[in-house]
């Protein structure tokens, strides 16, 4: 029989590992190696919600591409449903889930565009075929069938059969600047733990509080 009490292994159990915490990147830094060992496709993925002009929210999965003190940034074609989105209202929100960890992050911020020189080293990274990918899809706008969107996949291998594929001048990244970062640890019975730090600006310092699960 346990020498502990029902309400000390509650206790126990709402323990969180990573109470001690004071920067959230280095913390978010340290839950993404942990899941880019245990989640079995895309640890990056990210859920990505946005407003349109009207002020209905939207969301998508996309893939983060870095991650940093200056924010997550991640690369689109900026003249889909998603970048009109940031371009009429720049500011976003994030959500990582990894369900082999039983963690969950949630970004808030405001979006910016990243330079050209960092959109350009991006883009000669990817495969020839994504890249050729990115001039033939009108990203977000109807199509016909798919066979139109092959035939536009052909003529733009051919055109770039040889030497490097230039980034078009609609794809992009963009680099959500957080303000708030909330980090979330699955606990049995619910007991969940849930750090939130917030900050008033890009410059300034983190504050951190506890929230109830």
């Amino acid at each position: 029989m346990s020498d502990t009490t029902p309400i000390e292994r509650t206790v126990k159990l709402m323990s969180g590992d990573f109470t001690e915490a004071d920067q959230p990147m280095r913390l978010f830094s340290a839950w993404l190696e942990d899941a880019t060992k245990s989640e079995p496709r895309d640890p990056t993925a990210m859920t990505l919600a946005t407003v349109d002009a009207d002020g209905m929210p939207d969301a998508r999965m996309v893939l983060l591409k870095s991650a940093d003190e200056h924010g997550f940034v991640f690369f689109t074609n900026t003249e889909s449903q998603k970048g009109q989105e940031l371009a009429g209202s720049p500011k976003a929100a994030l959500v990582f889930h990894w369900k082999s960890l039983n963690r969950q992050i949630r970004v808030r911020g405001v979006v910016e565009r990243v330079t050209d020189a960092e959109a350009d080293a991006y883009f000669a990274t990817r495969p020839k075929q994504a890249q050729i990918g990115a001039w033939a899809s009108q990203q977000s706008r109807p199509l016909e069938s798919r066979l139109a969107f092959e035939k536009a996949v052909a003529i733009n291998a051919a055109k770039y059969a040889l030497g490097n594929v230039p980034r078009p001048p609609y794809w992009s990244g963009y680099r959500i600047i957080p303000s708030s970062i909330e980090f979330w640890h699955d606990r049995p019975f619910r007991l969940h733990d849930r750090i939130v730090f917030k900050r008033e600006n890009p410059g300034a310092g983190w504050s951190k509080t506890r929230l109830y699960p």
